[in-house]
């Protein structure tokens, strides 16, 4: 049976038009243009009238807590949180308990996944001073990238010895997630500051710690090192104006050194927060205004290339604190992509570079088969989405675990309606269809 979704309009590859959409089975079997007629077959019609259609998002960034800190969030509660956001996929990161920087470590997330998980999945193995030996073991068309701190983060899986950079960098085979904060530089700044502000510092003095210039200084050694050893690096949650001239402004094909930005720093700056304190903490830390701003024009110049979610759960009570005991991380996966139509509305970048940097960016940096875009014989991987269903976030509305989000309280004018993963509706109009699971994403490598 097929199904028919009609009077839609469709944002894909550059283009919006209206049109329709045929699924067969898990495929998209057809996409039309308005006046178009499908092939005559048995189906379910889905009018779908004054929304808009979009390829599944790919978030490339994600922390699911799973295992060891399922207090936090699951594989299970962040997939649905994923699905009512209109995530169709992720990647998952290795700083849980124990790390994901084994074979074994990785296999038992694999079948977590398979088991319990609401979308499409892959996992970053975690690289270690000592574990680069392990690489050759890992199968390229199952795993998305090697993650490596280079930077000392929630986890604590620091890299930073030349010797084991230099290592990971000359055999990696796969792209490396790399996160970008110098510590030494952040330690002095915390030292500093304590000295006048006591040992628990106001959050306010969080991105003076974790500062521009940490992040530059660890952004420029990872570049230099991929440059030499020609290797694939995907720079994580930029945070600043000042690495941007770091970066090219070319398409991703083009590119063997690609760049994220979160939701998080493309809507906050440190004005926020004496608003939200240090429910915004996170690292690199929000900075401020002018670098927002500059990440919002490096959307459109094509100097970031991704908008994922660095989506991290933690409990409220992990948030009490300063700028050096509160946690960081956030969670945001479930409002990622409609914080991002809101700055559409705005005018800060358009619905189609939305598109382009959320679903059709991670599938070329990753090399994701068959996903990410809306085009025949793919995955039916997609999001039906309300321009017009203005709402106010509430707890109620959470899915994540650790029941809060610093979007609590904010006014959306777009709504995910239907979020479908391999042909079927995972989500729609608030509800989770528990009976299906996600796939594992494949890679053409």
């Amino acid at each position: 049976m097929k199904t028919l979704i009609k009077n839609v309009t469709i944002v894909n590859e550059g283009e919006v038009f209206k049109g329709s959409i045929v699924l067969n089975e898990s495929r998209i079997a057809e996409i039309l243009h308005e006046g178009e007629s499908p092939r005559r077959s048995n189906q379910t019609i889905i009018d779908a009238e004054g929304m808009y259609l979009i390829p599944g998002v790919i978030d490339s960034h994600v922390h699911f807590r799973e295992p060891g800190l399922t207090h936090k969030g699951s594989i299970y509660t962040e997939s649905r949180a994923a699905a009512a956001g209109g995530i169709t996929s992720y990647m998952e990161m290795p700083n849980t308990n124990p790390q994901t920087t084994t074979l074994k470590a990785l296999k038992d997330k694999f079948a977590t996944a398979a088991k319990d998980s609401a979308v499409n999945y892959s996992f970053y193995f975690g690289a270690t001073t000592n574990n680069s030996n392990l690489f050759n073991r890992i199968n390229p068309r199952q795993v998305c990238g090697i993650k490596l701190f280079m930077g000392s983060s929630t986890g604590n899986m620091l890299v930073e010895t030349a010797e084991a950079l230099e290592k990971i960098f000359r055999t990696a085979h796969l792209p490396i997630a790399v996160h970008c904060e110098d510590t030494s530089i952040i330690t002095a700044n915390a030292h500093k500051i304590i000295q006048t502000e006591g040992a628990d510092p106001d959050i306010k003095f969080h991105p003076i710690i974790r500062s521009t210039e940490a992040c530059y200084n660890s952004t420029l050694q990872a570049i230099e090192y991929a440059r030499k050893y020609g290797t694939k690096l995907h720079i994580t949650h930029i945070s600043t104006q000042k690495e941007l001239s770091l970066l090219k402004s070319a398409t991703t094909h083009n590119k063997t050194i690609t760049a994220e930005a979160t939701p998080a720093h493309l809507t906050f700056c440190d004005k926020d927060y004496a608003r939200l304190g240090t429910r915004i903490k996170c690292n690199p830390a929000i900075k401020h205004e002018d670098d927002r701003n500059a990440l919002r024009r490096a959307i459109t110049e094509n100097k970031i290339d991704v908008i994922s979610t660095d989506h991290a759960p933690h409990l409220l009570s992990d948030k009490e604190g300063g700028a050096l005991r509160a946690a960081s991380g956030m969670p945001s996966i479930q409002f990622s992509l409609i914080s991002m139509l809101q700055l559409v509305n705005e005018g800060v970048f358009t619905i189609e570079k939305l598109v382009e940097k959320m679903c059709h960016a991670p599938a070329d940096i990753f090399n994701i088969y068959n996903r990410g875009y809306l085009r025949k014989g793919y995955y039916a991987d997609f999001v039906l989405i309300d321009p017009n269903a203005r709402h106010t976030v509430t707890s109620d509305d959470i899915i994540s675990k650790c029941a809060w989000s610093p979007f609590e309280g904010t006014t959306f004018d777009w709504s995910v309606r239907q979020t479908w993963i391999n042909g079927k509706c995972v989500y729609k109009d608030g509800q989770i269809n528990d009976e299906i699971r996600g796939k594992a994403l494949r890679f053409n490598r």
